[in-house]
């Protein structure tokens, strides 16, 4: 019995050592990760927490230090800095560099998205079943979009009409919304539309109702017009410097991948979470909400649909199948909701 206790005794300091070792041996990736949201953005936080899953998962090999608010590369160069190595990852909107991402700029159409699970489980499906090429020099880890895109402004819209010449910040494909319903689109990132809005530069911006609360802009605006009709998202993408991806043993490669895939549904939950609790922080401040009659939606979803057309064509000019995309898009939605 003794020789056994020893025998038992010495197996267990033997792997005790060799665990040591291996420890020891294991290497410590440390990545950087550029955010455009600012800190306390409930999106931010749910990048952030995604980077202590991963941490949490890889036993602390892999350590990504998040920086908030476009510290490290703003929105509009986010993408191309996760390219070049200035952030090993990067969260930002494909639209802040239009003409870039044509297959994804497709998601972003005005098709009526209810809600930002919808939209975020949508783009998702959308990407893994297109693979564009436009994102091949990066590793895509997941996407995710808000929910609808509506109008808010310093003076009410409650008819198309009153959207003529009306300046309004937009991005991207949004931008062609503001000017087929009669507006004048002024592009601009979320973080200059607070100021662009208190001083009249813009008079109005198309965004959810998040934005109302996760930037502020409740506090320099009046009235929201609820346009569902025509409800865009913006689609954001989560990537990785590919040589920086490369270089990661398969098994963290799985758990980054495995993690990144339940955040989708993450983004698509906080987003709905942030659009009530927008709407909820307008009214609170003794904002209004328009709802547009049923003849009214009609005209708003009649006035955009030639974008819909122009994509298409766009996209058969450079030899891409343009309505395959909005079908598959359409039937996306359809099936989420």
């Amino acid at each position: 019995m003794k020789k056994v206790a020893l025998l038992s005794a010495a197996l267990m300091f033997l792997a005790l050592q060799f665990t040591a070792f291996d420890h020891a041996q294991a290497k410590t990736y440390n990545l950087n990760y550029s955010i455009f949201f600012p800190a306390s953005h409930g999106q931010c936080q749910a990048g952030m927490d995604w980077a202590k899953e991963i941490e949490k998962r890889t036993n602390g090999q892999v350590k990504i230090t998040v920086f908030p608010g476009g510290t490290l590369t703003n929105a509009n160069q986010c993408y191309d800095g996760v390219v070049k190595g200035i952030s090993d990852l990067g969260m930002s909107c494909f639209a802040y560099t239009r003409g870039r991402f044509p297959v994804m700029e497709a998601v972003d159409l005005p098709m009526g998205y209810p809600d930002g699970m919808v939209a975020t489980r949508v783009v998702n499906q959308f990407y893994q079943k297109t693979k564009p090429k436009e994102l091949e020099d990066v590793k895509v880890l997941y996407i995710h979009a808000h929910g609808p895109g509506l109008l808010h402004t310093q003076k009410p819209v409650s008819k198309l009409e009153d959207m003529n010449k009306m300046k309004i910040r937009s991005t991207g494909l949004s931008a062609k919304v503001v000017e087929a319903l009669g507006g004048v689109a002024v592009a601009m990132p979320q973080g200059s539309t607070y100021e662009s809005l208190q001083k009249g530069v813009v008079e109005g911006t198309f965004g959810p109702m998040e934005v109302l609360k996760g930037w502020r802009q409740a506090e320099v605006i009046k009235h929201t017009t609820d346009c569902a009709a025509v409800g865009y998202t913006t689609a954001m993408f989560v990537v990785m410097n590919l040589d920086k991806w490369n270089a990661l043993p398969k098994e963290l490669q799985k758990v980054m991948t495995d993690v990144s895939n339940e955040w989708i549904d993450v983004h698509g939950k906080t987003w709905n979470d942030v659009d009530s609790n927008g709407r909820e922080y307008t009214l609170e401040l003794g904002n209004t909400v328009i709802d547009l009659s049923k003849e009214e939606n009609m005209k708003w979803k009649k006035a955009v649909n030639p974008l819909i057309d122009e994509y298409i064509a766009n996209m058969e000019k450079q030899g891409l199948p343009g309505k395959q995309y909005v079908t598959e898009l359409q039937a996306l939605i359809q099936s989420a909701q």
